[in-house]
């Protein structure tokens, strides 16, 4: 074992109470972020962790090394925990950052006398924290983007609902701009509703989407066709006259496919198409029961 690495164990493994009370100081010194100088816990298993992975080793050595499992598991997890409480990455590796001076400070108790092995011990420690501060870095963004794509996927599963406007009828408001993946989204999901409900007939409503282009006619197609796979029919509402002038000068062919300027005429033509037949019926007096507003044939 190296004479560094040596001094580092001897530090931690006979002067953790000393090194442990001056790292929650320097954390409280230094606001350690939220609630990190509250923190007793964790840093008592660091420390541990450290020492082990000092013993694993036979020295400091890599970070990335096979004895440090138990350090990175703690860090991985402290990460975790930070970023879903909306800590920053800083205020994170702050935590680990903070253990380098009380180190120095221990490090010098023991090698002051051995100037050239206090320099390299030094040397050695500041690698090791700055690895360990690092590699919380990389876990909290991994975190972060890991919580991103949660909340983007339950996003899109919100604004992607099927709805069951009447009996056969279903209907996918969309809104905002349609890309490939969230094509894909609404087609799985409008299919399944499909074999659900049997429904005969699905109504796609564009209103909300602001434009159409090549690309987003190109998936309202292949949702189209997917939807006349399964046996069923489908409807596509909200042209707008800009939407329907766009369509015309990208030489998009719609034929065959019904499409309606509202949602209201998409839905009369599916119960028509249906059976059930709509009329006005009289003015429902309050107490009085309501009178059906739509038969089947």
């Amino acid at each position: 074992m190296q004479k560094n690495s040596a001094a580092v164990e001897t530090l931690l493994a006979q002067h953790r109470d000393q090194v442990l009370a001056e790292w929650q100081a320097e954390l409280s010194a230094g606001g350690g972020g939220r609630g990190l100088s509250t923190e007793v816990q964790g840093t008592e298993q660091l420390l541990d962790a450290v020492l082990a992975g000092l013993r694993a080793n036979g020295g400091i050595g890599n970070f990335e090394g096979k004895g440090w499992e138990q350090s990175r598991e703690f860090l991985a997890a402290l990460s975790r925990s930070r970023a879903a409480q909306g800590s920053t990455a800083a205020d994170t590796s702050r935590f680990v950052l903070a253990l380098k001076k009380p180190l120095f400070t221990g490090l010098q108790r023991l090698l002051g006398n051995d100037t050239a092995a206090l320099l390299e011990a030094v040397w050695e420690v500041s690698t090791l924290v700055d690895g360990m501060a690092q590699f919380t870095v990389t876990a909290y963004q991994r975190s972060r983007e890991e919580i991103i794509g949660r909340q983007q996927q339950e996003l899109l599963e919100l604004s992607t609902p099927v709805i069951k406007l009447w009996e056969g009828v279903l209907a996918v408001p969309m809104i905002g701009t349609l890309d490939s993946g969230r094509t894909q989204l609404v087609m799985e999901a409008l299919l399944q509703r499909i074999v659900d409900t049997g429904s005969g007939i699905a109504i796609i409503d564009i209103t909300g989407v602001p434009t159409v282009d090549t690309l987003v006619a190109q998936h309202l197609l292949k949702t189209v066709t997917a939807i006349r796979l399964m046996g069923a029919e489908c409807i596509i509402s909200g042209i707008r006259p800009q939407i329907a002038q766009t369509i015309v000068h990208l030489g998009i062919d719609l034929a065959g496919i019904i499409t309606k300027a509202t949602l209201a005429d998409a839905l009369s033509v599916a119960m028509k198409r249906s059976g059930f037949v709509v009329s006005r019926g009289k003015p429902v007096v309050a107490g009085a029961p309501a009178t059906p507003s739509a038969t089947a044939d």
